[in-house]
This record gives C-alpha cells, sequence and structure tokens, in this order.
C-alpha cells in the first residue's frame, strides 16, 4: 500500500493561535495537494514554544487547552475534511489541572491521538508525561511519536519501537540551542536570521552546520537505523525569541537514510512516499530479535546520579565520576 507523508518548518508567532492555524492550513493543503497521508507539524506550534519559560503560572493556564479545546478541534476537523493525518505540537491543560507539552495526531476518521512529551523541561510547572504512544493506522503501518528530548534518550526511541512502531513522528523546536556540552549545538546569532535575505549563505551554513543539520545528523540516523523505523522529523525554523530554530525538515528511511529534507531558511514542506516494503529484514528489526531482555535490568534501575528533566538539560555539573546529584531547580 502507497503511504505519503510530509514533514514541516515553520516559524510559529508566540501567543497567535489564529496566525499559527493559519499557517497549519495552507501547510496541509499543500501536503494534500502533494498526496500525502499525514503531516507532521513542529513541536507546540499551535501556541509558540521559547516564550514560554518566561510565563508566569496564570499565564501558562491562559495559554493552555484541553486536548478537545478550539485549537485541537480546528486541526481534526481539517485531518476530516481533507482525509489527511495531521500532527500538531501544542500546550495541553489536562482534566486535572496539570499542564504537559503535548502532541496531538488528528486521523481523517476522527480519531485523535495525543502523546505527553515525556522529559519536559520547558517549565517548572508543565509536567512529563507517563507513558509512550502508538497507534495503528489505516495505511497498513503502526506509528508512534517522540517529542523533540524525548528522541535524545535512546531508550524511548527503543521502547516505542518494541511497542510496534514502524514510524516515528519527531517534532522538534531544536537547532541553534545553548548546550552545555562543550562540543554539543550553540546559539546561533540572531542576527544572521534577520539579515538572511541580505546574506542568504551566512544563515544557510547555519542551517547546515554544526548547529543545525550536523547536529541533527549525529542521532536522528540512529534512531531510525537502530529501531528499524522511517522517522519524521519536523521542526520550527527562524528567530524564536533569543534563538534561531534550524529547521532541516526532513524523513529517513528505515536504514537511517535521509529520503527528503530541506535547508530553505523559511516555512517549507518536504514530501516523500515511503517504501514500506524496506521495513521488512531491516537491520533494525533483525538486531532488536537477537535482544537478551535478562540482561538489561541495569536500564530500570534508578540513577545515583539522576536528575530531573529541566536539571539535566540545564545542569553543568560534571558527569564524570560525579559528586551526589544536587537537585536545585
Amino acid at each position: 500500500m502507497a503511504f505519503k507523508v510530509s514533514s514541516v518548518q515553520f516559524q510559529h508567532r508566540a501567543n497567535d493561535k489564529a496566525y499559527n492555524l493559519g499557517r497549519i492550513e495552507s501547510l496541509t493543503l499543500q501536503a494534500v495537494q502533494a498526496g500525502s497521508q499525514l503531516v507532521a507539524f513542529p513541536e507546540m506550534c499551535l501556541c509558540g514554544y521559547w516564550h514560554v519559560p518566561k510565563l508566569d503560572g496564570a499565564a501558562l493556564h491562559a495559554l493552555a487547552e484541553p486536548l478537545s479545546g478550539p485549537s485541537v478541534s480546528y486541526v481534526a476537523r481539517l485531518a476530516r475534511e481533507h482525509s489527511i493525518a495531521i500532527g500538531a505540537g501544542f500546550l495541553e491543560l489536562a482534566e486535572n489541572g496539570a499542564l504537559y507539552n503535548s502532541y496531538a495526531v488528528c486521523m481523517p476518521d476522527g480519531q485523535v491521538h495525543c502523546h505527553r512529551k515525556l522529559h519536559a523541561w520547558e517549565h517548572r510547572l508543565i509536567s512529563s508525561g507517563d507513558s509512550f504512544t502508538v497507534f495503528d493506522t489505516p495505511w497498513g503501518i503502526r506509528a508512534g511519536i517522540l517529542i523533540c528530548w524525548d528522541n535524545n534518550l535512546i531508550e524511548n526511541a527503543r521502547a516505542t519501537a518494541l511497542l510496534g512502531a514502524e514510524i516515528l513522528i519527531a517534532p522538534h523546536q531544536a537547532g541553534g540551542g545553548a548546550s552545555v556540552s562543550p562540543n554539543g549545538m550553540k546559539r546561533i546569532p540572531v542576527e544572521k536570521w534577520i539579515r538572511r535575505h541580505e546574506d542568504p549563505e551566512a544563515i544557510k551554513a547555519e542551517i547546515r552546520g554544526p548547529n543545525g543539520r550536523e547536529w541533527f545528523l549525529r542521532w536522528l540516523p540512529s534512531r531510525a537505523h537502530d529501531n528499524g523505523m522511517f522517522l519524521v522529523f519536523s521542526n520550527g525554523v527562524g528567530q524564536d525569541e533569543d534563538e534561531v530554530r534550524t529547521g532541516n525538515a526532513m524523513i529517513l528511511d528505515p536504514y537511517g537514510r535521509i529520503l527528503v529534507e530541506t535547508w530553505q531558511a523559511a516555512d517549507a514542506i518536504v514530501s516523500t512516499e515511503l517504501d514500506l516494503a524496506l521495513l521488512d529484514k531491516c537491520t533494525g528489526q533483525r538486531w532488536i530479535r537477537g535482544r537478551r531482555p535478562e540482561l538489561y535490568g541495569c536500564l530500570t534501575e534508578p540513577n545515583p546520579h539522576g536528575l530531573s528533566p529541566m536539571e539535566a538539560r540545564f545542569s553543568d555539573a560534571p558527569t564524570r565520576n560525579p559528586a551526589p546529584a544536587e537537585k536545585t531547580l
């Protein structure tokens, strides 16, 4: 069965849901015209992202919506009307009042599958999810969702694959971030984005360089290859507060090969038809059959130096021969 997918990068506007929904509708129509059955938008693209850490509790709750709220309902209507699955990120207000960095995949038949980020670090008031999200699709392939930093912890991708996912939807707001790792990604000067029309080569070099594409290629192909999954990487692009997202929307096959990608310094969509026959006997799925779970008990034991997602993301403490963890955030 043919299965065509699209991945989107676009520059959202903070707190401007009407604008963001308008861009989602326009780009969804492009995916429909391309013949895609699934289109993936970035993390928290419905509400905006990097302004969120600065918000107080009242502002956070004002920005958040339940899964049944107007923004996801709008996306769900588009999915039904155009017979396409649409994934988009939002700030979720749960029934118990908890807040989550969530991602909704709205199906053509009206179903909505929602994943809550497992390792949320954007705000102290945003909780982390507690379960994996894997679901069947009408196109003969089982899908999973991991949001941004979820993908950086390799156990999450493996667990998603073990639950049967053959395609991983991986929405991000990444590239150009300030990693504390000495050789990790670093911030891109905002001036380069502002002057992208006057000096397009400068921003293109950043998008393709060590703080953008080169950074993603250190680990995205491994998630796809080692777990035998297609991977749909969507991302923000452009200035987001004091950072510059690098876009790099791409789709990878189960061998970790890039099928299609972009390095435009603009909103963009990439689309490709997936050859589901590649899944059969792909390296990752073959290797998984040789696992020895009886050896892996250490993976579920608490780490004596373990930190919360927020602490781990921002801690500058040594990781080699570390002292006992001090949780201060």
